[in-house]
C-alpha cells in the first residue's frame, strides 16, 4: 500500500472514530435529566495488520461508567423512594461538552488530513502525465 494511500486510509478511520465518539456524546448530553442513566465511553483501539500497525484507529467497545449516579431529592417524581430521592444520571454536561469540542476538532484535523492527501495525490498524477 503506498504512503498516500495508507494516509487516506488513516484520516478516514481518525474520522469515523471521531465522529463515533461524537455521537457518544451526543447521546450522552441529551440524556443529562434520564434517571437512571450511565454515561457511554470508548476507547480507541490500534488496527493491526499481520501484527503491523497500520496507522489506522477504530472505537473500541461501548462502556458504561461506573461512577455513582447522582441522587436527586424530589419527593413528588414517580421513581422516588421513602427519602423523597432516586437515581439521576451520572452525566457531567461540562465533560461532555469539552469532549464534544475535542471530538468535533479532531475530526477537522483528520479532514484537513485527508484533503491535503487528495491535493497531493492529484498533483502527482498531473506531474507523471507531462
Amino acid at each position: 500500500m503506498s504512503d498516500l494511500s495508507q494516509s487516506l486510509s488513516a484520516s478516514v478511520s481518525g474520522m469515523k472514530a471521531q465522529a463515533t465518539r461524537l455521537r457518544l456524546t451526543s447521546e450522552n448530553i441529551a440524556n443529562t435529566d434520564t434517571p437512571g442513566y450511565r454515561r457511554k465511553t470508548a476507547a480507541f483501539e490500534r488496527v493491526m495488520n499481520a501484527g503491523q500497525t497500520t496507522g489506522q484507529v477504530k472505537m473500541g467497545d461501548v462502556k458504561l461508567s461506573q461512577t455513582a449516579l447522582e441522587r436527586v431529592y424530589d419527593p413528588t417524581h414517580p421513581l422516588a423512594d421513602d427519602t423523597g430521592h432516586y437515581d439521576g444520571s451520572n452525566v457531567d454536561l461540562m465533560i461532555e461538552i469539552a469532549d464534544a469540542r475535542e471530538a468535533q476538532r479532531s475530526y477537522e484535523a483528520n479532514l484537513r488530513m485527508f484533503d491535503q492527501t487528495r491535493q497531493m495525490s492529484s498533483s502527482l498524477r498531473d506531474l507523471l502525465r507531462r
